[in-house]
Parts: structure tokens; C-alpha cells; sequence
């Protein structure tokens, strides 16, 4: 960890009707004498790929390789490659087997099942086809046990496990290979699933004492800032959990006194936020290159495969990929749960950060280990359960003013609601029409599920 600076399965013929309709869909066309129905934004519209900062678009040239046109074009992309593994995962339903982007411009989506039936409804959607062995609840399920099984036994020679959906196995991180059998036999886990890898890292949360730009606990470690918040009026932020406790109190970069922190979870997760005095304002932005807004218009979660960048108080903005989602790691601390894995560096400070995949928050900095000279491993906090756990909304250039309170009933009426934070597979009402979420996010005004097909499917 970074520490701071101190379905019930489809049959064959229900899934050929689905992807039917899906095709159906892309290629009918309005009879005569029949207004044409307005075209429905794309993914990279409602995710505002073209929002992407300068900044940002630099360093993911810098990092990933590639010059200004394919960074634009591989936002542009994994945007549309997360809604159709969204609307996938809910046409195969327990066949499904994970989803991944891979390519300079993330221009091919695989997507696996376990049944070789399904194959015409993946490549009908255009991304390509693999059918494996185990499903991704198995393998979720299985990952499930073996963190019981860390929770009662040490685990600190085997810190890391994860769901690798590329390799179709669960994977142990183990120093000596093992404690990763002991960890397995442990949890009941067939070896089937399983992978082993051998690494000399050993995750940490990164304290440290060094200045700069950033906010200070208790006037002495040093963390970074994730993204602005609000509860209610109440203006924030959000950041890692293990930053500070509840009732710790912070100042900013400038030293100002600036707030408390109101809730902190650590180990476990690795999430907190932070009420601030009248003198902060919540922003929709996060500190780019050169003190530039990269500006923040949602929390959809972005695919594994997909770019990721980071901002840090210590090394600023780095970019690398988004490698597993629900991973597991174990610190001197602890065992934290549910961090997503990525390429991305980090050092001492940049704890709690931000990351970010176009203008779409994605987490807070957690942990790792190397550094941005060498390279490395981090981890971060999601931000959408964050958000949830602590009733917070995100500060986003949506925003239609001063917040209210999350939860406010959609217009006409229904069950979904602004601020709610939905996961791929809830189902909601709207305008008397019941709708499944395609990807996880935060709702926002401008997102009310007819006018948002990337993250809603009517049911």
C-alpha cells in the first residue's frame, strides 16, 4: 500500500434471442412515413472522452507510447469496449468469463465464456471470442476463500492474489511459492484454478516525512488529495484510509487549516474522506501537469486492459494500464480487499491520489512497491464504493450547481436516483420501464437510464 508521505444462467435460445435483438438493434431502420428516432449517444459521448485534458493525453503519450491521435482514439475506445462487455455480461449471464482490451488504441475487446454457444453472440457485438473453463464467478468465488483463509493464517510471504481474467486462473503473488500452496490448501482451492507466481515484492503502504504539495495530517505525514466530494453541503474530499484515522485533522499544501477526517477505514479497504472548513471548495478537477484542470465528468469503471493515469503530490502524473479489478493484497498491516491492480508508478506522498481514465475517476492510491525510476506496482481504492460506503456524491463539471442530498428521486419518478451508486447487473424503474445496469458508476443529472444505453439496458 502507498502509504502516506509520514445470472441464472441464459439457455442456448434465450442467448441467440439476445443476440438477435442485439443485432436488430444496430441495423433497423424507421419504416416510412415514421419519425426517425434521435440516435442515442455513444459511449465515448457519455463518458466525454473528449474531455480528456491536455495534461493527461501527455503523459498517457509518454508513458503508454503512443502520439496525440492514438491516446484519443484509445479513450475513445475502451469507452465503448466497457458498455459492450456490459451488455454481454448480462446476454450470457453465468457463462460469463471476464472482459479485456488490448491493442496501442485498446482497439480489440475479448470477451470469455464458458460455453461454446456463445461465441455468435460475442463476435455478433464485434469483440472477439475465447471460451475457457471456469467462469468469473467461480474464480471470484474462489478468491473469496482463499482471503478468509488469509484472514486466519499470515499471509504476508503470499501478499497478493487476484482474479486474472486473461489466463482464466486465480493468481497467488507469493516470496516463497509455498506459502501460496499452504494459502490454497488452506481455502479448499483446486490447484485447477490456480496460479503461482513468484515475486520479490513486498507491498507496503509508502509513509514518509517529505514536503510538498499536498494536505498534512496532524501537521506531520503527508498524503494527496483523491477527488473532490460533497454530503449534502458539506464540501471534501476523498483519499486512503490509511492516511488517517477518524478525527485526525488535516491542513493543505499551504499549510492552511482545512479539515477532518470524518470516516476511515483501514485495513480491510483502504478508504476515508475528509469534511473541510468554509474555506475549501469542492472542484470537479484533479491537478494535472503544470497545475492544468484535468476536469472530472464521471466514475464509470474502466475495463481491465484499459489506460489508467495517476496524480501524485510526490511524482505527479504517470500513466500505465488497468491489469486486474477485486484484487487482494496483504501489507505489514493487514490484508486490504477489493483494490484494482495496475502498470502505474508511485513514491512516498502519493498515497490517496487520484486516479483517473479520461475524465472518469476511477480510485485513491493505496499502495505497492517500486518507484517511477525503476517502475512498478500500485494498487488503488475504487472510487465507487467508496463513495457509497461514506454517502458521498463526486464533484464532477456535470454538476447543475450546489449539490443536494444523494438520493434524490429521477424525474419521472421510479427508482432510480441521483447519487446512487449502481454495480453491473442492478435493476432500476424509470419512467415505468425497468432497466440493468451495464457498468459500474455513480448516477449523475444528464445519466437517467434512457439516455445513457453505454450504462443502462432496458430490462
Amino acid at each position: 500500500m502507498l502509504r502516506r508521505h509520514t445470472r441464472a444462467r441464459a439457455t442456448g435460445a434465450a442467448v441467440a434471442a439476445t443476440a438477435a435483438l442485439l443485432v436488430a438493434g444496430l441495423s433497423g431502420s424507421a419504416s416510412a412515413g415514421q419519425a426517425v428516432a434521435p440516435t442515442p449517444p455513444s459511449a465515448a459521448e457519455t463518458l466525454r472522452t473528449d474531455a480528456a485534458a491536455p495534461a493527461l493525453l501527455r503523459a498517457m503519450e509518454r508513458d503508454l507510447g503512443l502520439n496525440r491521435q492514438q491516446a484519443e482514439r484509445r479513450l475513445a475506445n475502451e469507452a465503448e469496449a466497457g458498455a459492450t462487455a456490459g451488455r454481454l455480461r448480462a446476454a450470457l449471464g453465468d457463462d460469463f468469463a471476464g472482459a479485456w482490451v488490448r491493442g496501442a488504441e485498446s482497439g480489440t475487446l475479448t470477451v470469455a465464456t464458458t460455453d461454446a454457444d456463445d461465441v455468435r453472440v460475442i463476435e455478433a457485438r464485434g469483440a472477439r471470442a475465447t471460451v475457457v473453463r471456469h467462469s468469473l464467478a467461480d474464480l471470484d468465488a474462489a478468491k473469496a476463500r482463499l482471503d478468509r483463509a488469509a484472514e486466519r493464517q499470515d499471509a504476508t510471504d503470499a501478499p497478493v492474489r487476484y482474479v486474472d481474467v486473461r489466463t482464466n486462473t486465480v493468481v497467488v503473488q507469493a516470496v516463497r511459492p509455498s506459502a501460496a500452496r499452504t494459502l490454497l490448501d488452506a481455502a479448499g482451492v483446486d490447484r485447477s484454478l490456480a496460479r503461482v507466481e513468484r515475486t520479490n515484492d513486498r507491498p507496503r503502504a509508502l509513509y514518509d516525512l517529505r514536503g510538498g504539495e499536498a494536505y498534512y495530517i496532524d501537521n506531520s505525514g503527508r498524503c494527496s488529495i483523491g477527488f473532490p466530494v460533497t454530503r449534502g453541503t458539506q464540501h471534501g474530499f476523498a483519499t486512503a484510509g490509511h492516511c488517517g484515522r477518524a478525527g485526525a485533522s488535516t491542513s493543505g499544501h499551504n499549510r492552511v487549516a482545512q479539515g477532518t477526517f470524518q470516516g476511515s477505514t483501514f485495513p480491510g479497504r483502504d478508504m476515508a474522506w475528509v469534511a473541510t472548513n468554509s474555506q475549501w471548495t469542492a472542484t470537479p478537477y484533479v491537478k494535472g501537469a503544470g497545475g492544468q484542470n484535468v476536469q472530472v465528468t464521471g466514475s464509470t469503471q474502466a475495463p481491465v486492459g484499459a489506460s489508467v493515469c495517476r496524480s501524485g503530490s510526490t511524482t505527479g502524473w504517470h500513466c500505465g494500464t488497468i491489469q486486474q479489478h477485486n484484487t487482494s493484497v496483504t501489507y505489514p498491516e493487514g490484508t486490504i480487499t477489493g483494490v484494482t491492480r495496475t502498470s502505474v508508478c508511485a513514491e512516498p506522498g502519493d498515497s490517496g491520489g487520484s486516479y483517473i481514465s479520461g475524465s472518469q475517476a476511477q480510485g485513491v492510491t493505496s499502495g505497492g512497491s517500486g518507484n517511477c525510476s525503476s517502475g512498478g506496482t500500485t494498487f488503488f481504492q475504487p472510487i465507487n464504493p467508496l463513495l457509497q460506503n461514506y454517502g458521498l456524491t463526486l464533484r464532477t463539471t456535470t454538476d447543475p450547481g450546489e449539490p443536494g442530498e444523494p438520493g434524490e428521486p429521477g424525474e419521472p419518478g421510479g427508482t432510480w436516483a441521483v447519487g446512487t451508486v449502481y454495480q453491473p447487473g442492478d435493476t432500476v424503474t424509470y419512467g415505468g420501464a425497468t432497466y440493468r445496469c451495464l457498468q459500474g458508476h455513480q448516477a449523475q443529472p444528464g445519466w437517467e437510464p434512457p439516455n445513457v444505453p453505454a450504462l443502462w439496458q432496458r430490462a
